[in-house]
């Protein structure tokens, strides 16, 4: 299959051979742009100078050319940027909206929001639902985890940043490019300020997320301010196929408009203003500013991906500016801690706000290299701060935007304070294994697995004085190893991919969501291949979200034809019957559902989005879904929690959850639009991850609001009881409840008494006395080991005075067998030359014990003299080697 650089090549190479189909030429000409291709690099570019020869990317043009020299007179913050574009937006015909989650639960291909077409793939740009606003701009942190080693370095990477997007989606015939084109020209030239002639745009394609287009890009001062992608393709076949709408995806980072119009030495003085001040004061530390001046326009070249010596590369940019390199290194990298360190914590503070928690698995995994990275850089430099102080500062400032990072600001803390002393306890646990390394050379690949398996960092490295030589690309490396890994909120599904199915048949009429009650229903054959059966309608449910698939059978006159299985696929509900004998095509039969066990897959399902809303209004509101499974006999639900609930907590949960269901609260299930549940519910509705289909099913109990297809009680007093059975951390981050409800919950109960009533006729007390009785019964035992050990030790010191000349010693003790043994080893290893013997007249049994060094004749010899022992007396001869 060929991959998303491939078809951008691809489809670049076309764009720039047929410019005018791909493009706004004409547009462009008309603002007075003339197309020219780079002397250096071969992009084509459009500039209104008629004597440039180069494009604007800042490995062509040398650096950056705005630092301390804006070429705008108009200058705008970070929160001025999204206020003055969405304003000129809205004039120009576009609507704003909120931001969506950073965490892209309506998606299975990606842990994180990567750009703002991502709000709207793939639904939305396939023509399946229509957009919350049409067009519209929408103000989109996005996370990305490739460049952190590049953070504080070149001036301009982030972890997160601020996608402002610009989007339409309509049909080819209504797709105005050069209004959308014309509008960005609007925004560059009124917005920012720019002159024509220090604007400069680049032709180049897009693709990814399975879309493709071409795209120009727009620069100023060797900055690209950002991109607008013109969207024609769906790639996830390989090919280029047409979308049915054409796409306008726009997407500019809301920290370029702010550094180029400040001019500063970084782009996160201009983005993180409050921070940054907080951290030149923490850090009795600002960068020299002629230094930086002189540096920054040559800061992009310092990309840790695309440069091969990294150090050549720094002594370069140090003979350019006449500065030492050293001189250089210790003010850029000084600065650059502080820069990453603000970086992390803004991340953080939007990951854990949206209900991402720090973990080993998962997208998880790069939000604990940020939080490690970071505390690693405060201790290292002796800051006098926390992240929760930074990531609150961060909220402040933020707040005109994005009210809702103040609004959480408990948890935010609870969560950081969990990770430092995570942090702190795991580098106390690692100390032993790395002053096993201090005598190693560490090579770049031990390097990357020692953090990757334990978590062992450079820097942890480094505290204890162990040289290493890191890569300059080190955190990149480590997180490109988690990119695309599955996430793990996923829940199983059975299908059947050899079915093959006609698109024509039509789609499966499902009954079940009308009442979970229905124990009989007629319907017709409609497909039939081998033991395979699809009904034009059907009550049964199939394997999916979680739980098990109903038993029943169907029947044809007084026939019978047992189920074995039933699983969807697409828009079908498919039958495994045991025999398909006598059965055609356009039969009517009678469906039957065992309601029994129908009724205790509900219950448990049911009871899986109580105890998710038990679990938030008990630990906290980044309680979150991560995979659940329901059965007849059993029932569980993961969700994701920093550390094992206590069993106070648990006992809350459980209060909480049949509290709910004494509330007799009705479970209101409809049908909606996909764009019309996340408008009025959000997306809080992906409690079980991605859920497929233009319509969902909302299921919706109090504040549990979840798209779920599975079968609900109508009332939550039908749930009967829950009893939670089991608690365990199954993986960083993720808590798995197990739990019973309705008659196994009974069950359950009837058998704990069961095993009460057993363990008390055994001790002879009450049910009451048994925690009592078994606390005196360990303390005995306790005191009588104690007993037993001053025994041996008093016998053994008695043995060894006795055994001067004596090859084997012989004893009669009646005492426990296995005092007797430990005896009899205490005393051949400490006298390896000698051995003894044990008889135990009351207990029938002889032990032979021998050390090392004795002769095994002479133990033979005597155990045959035993005549003492009647019967056939138990013994043994062991040799201590």
């Amino acid at each position: 299959m060929t991959n998303d650089k491939e078809m951008k090549k691809i489809l670049k190479k076309k764009a720039m051979e047929n410019p005018e189909k791909y493009y706004p030429v004409s547009l462009l000409k008309e603002k007075g742009f003339e197309r020219k291709k780079c002397k250096k690099c071969g992009t084509y570019f459009w500039s209104t100078d008629p004597e440039r020869e180069v494009c604007d990317d800042p490995q062509c043009v040398g650096g950056y050319k705005f630092i301390g020299k804006s070429p705008t007179q108009k200058k705008m913050d970070y929160i001025d940027v999204w206020k003055e574009f969405s304003s000129l937006f809205k004039k120009l015909g576009y609507e704003p909206i909120k931001r969506y989650p950073i965490a892209a639960r309506w998606r299975d291909d990606t842990d994180f929001v990567q750009a703002s077409i991502y709000d709207f793939q793939p639904y939305v740009v396939n023509g399946l639902i229509k957009p919350p606003a049409n067009p519209l701009v929408v103000p989109q942190p996005c996370v990305r985890f490739n460049d952190l080693d590049n953070i504080g370095i070149s001036g301009r990477h982030y972890s997160l940043f601020t996608m402002i997007g610009q989007h339409a989606f309509l049909p080819p015939e209504e797709f105005n490019q050069n209004k959308y084109f014309e509008d960005i020209f609007t925004w560059l030239t009124k917005g920012i300020g720019l002159k024509k002639q220090d604007i400069i745009y680049h032709e180049d394609a897009w693709a990814g997320g399975g879309n493709a287009g071409p795209s120009m890009e727009f620069f100023s001062k060797g900055l690209e301010i950002g991109n607008q992608v013109y969207m024609r393709y769906d790639t996830t076949s390989g090919t280029f196929k047409k979308l049915k709408l054409n796409v306008l995806d726009m997407g500019m980072g809301q920290e370029r408009p702010s550094w180029l119009t400040h001019g500063t030495s970084t782009s996160y003085e201009a983005n993180f203003p409050t921070v940054i001040k907080k951290m030149y004061k923490i850090a009795s530390f600002k960068p020299n500013k002629n230094i930086m001046e002189k540096f920054l326009p040559y800061s992009g070249l310092l990309n840790v991906d695309e440069v091969e010596d990294i150090n050549r590369k720094w002594n370069e940019i140090a003979s350019k500016i006449n500065i030492d390199t050293e001189e250089l290194k210790k003010n850029v990298l000084k600065a650059s801690q502080i820069y990453a360190l603000s970086d992390h914590t803004r991340s953080l503070l939007f990951a854990l706000n949206d209900g991402v928690l720090p973990s080993n698995t998962g997208g998880g995994y790069n939000l604990r290299i940020l939080a490690r990275r970071s505390i690693d850089l405060i201790n290292k430099n002796q800051w006098n701060t926390t992240l929760y102080d930074l990531a609150e500062e961060h909220a402040k400032y933020l707040k005109p935007q994005y009210p809702e990072l103040t609004e959480n600001l408990d948890v935010v803390q609870n969560l950081l304070e969990v990770e430092e002393k995570k942090y702190s306890k795991h580098k106390q646990e690692m100390k032993s294994i790395i002053k096993s390394l201090k005598s190693k050379k560490i090579d770049r690949n031990e390097l990357i697995t020692l953090y990757d398996s334990k978590g062992i960092s450079p820097e942890m490295l480094k505290e204890e004085g162990i040289e290493v030589n890191t890569p300059p690309n080190f955190y990149s490396l480590i997180s490109e190893i988690h990119e695309g890994k599955n996430k793990n909120h996923k829940t199983s599904t059975k299908t059947r991919k050899d079915i093959e199915i006609s698109e024509d048949l039509p789609e499966t009429e499902i009954l079940y969501y009308q009442d979970w009650k229905i124990e009989k229903f007629k319907a017709k054959i409609i497909y039939l291949k081998d033991n395979f059966v699809i009904l034009d309608r059907t009550a049964f449910y199939p394997t999916s979200g979680g739980q098990e698939h109903d038993q029943g059978y169907i029947t044809k006159n007084s026939e019978k034809y047992k189920i074995k299985d039933i699983f969807k696929k697409e828009k079908w509900i498919i039958h495994e019957l045991e025999t398909t004998e006598d059965l055609k095509i356009n039969d009517s039969v009678e469906g039957h559902i065992d309601l029994k066990t129908r009724m205790q897959l509900t219950q448990h399902h049911t009871s899986a989005h109580i105890i998710n809303l038990a679990s938030k209004r008990v630990l906290g509101k980044h309680i979150w879904q991560a995979g659940a499974e329901k059965t007849t006999e059993k029932a569980r639900l993961d969700i994701t929690h920093y550390e094992l609930p206590s069993f106070e907590q648990i006992q809350k949960i459980e209060k909480e959850a049949n509290s709910i269901i004494r509330k007799s609260l009705d479970i209101q299930k409809t049908i909606m639009k996909r764009d019309e549940a996340e408008s009025k519910y959000g997306f809080v509705i992906y409690q079980g991850g991605a859920v497929p289909g233009e319509k969902l099913r909302i299921v919706k109990i109090d504040e549990d609001i979840e798209a779920c297809g599975g079968t609900h009680l109508n009332n939550t007093l039908e749930a009967n009881i829950i009893k939670i059975t089991n608690v365990s951390k199954i993986q960083d981050g993720v808590v798995r409840i197990e739990y019973v409800a309705g008659e196994k919950a009974l069950e359950h109960i009837q058998n704990l008494e069961s095993y009460l009533k057993h363990s008390s006729d055994l001790l002879s007390v009450s049910y009451k006395e048994i925690p009592k009785t078994i606390e005196k019964f360990f303390n005995e035992l306790k005191k009588q080991k104690k007993e037993n050990k001053d025994i041996l030790n008093s016998m053994l010191e008695l043995i060894h005075k006795n055994s001067q000349n004596k090859e084997i010693i012989e004893l009669n003790l009646n005492i426990i067998q296995k005092s007797s043994t430990q005896l009899a080893n205490l005393f051949t290893k400490k006298h390896p030359e000698k051995g003894i013997i044990i008889k135990n007249t009351s207990l029938n049994y002889i032990i032979c014990v021998l050390g090392s060094k004795t002769n095994n004749k002479n133990a033979k010899h005597l155990l045959k003299n035993y005549k003492d022992i009647k019967g056939n007396p138990k013994f043994a001869i062991a040799k201590i080697k």
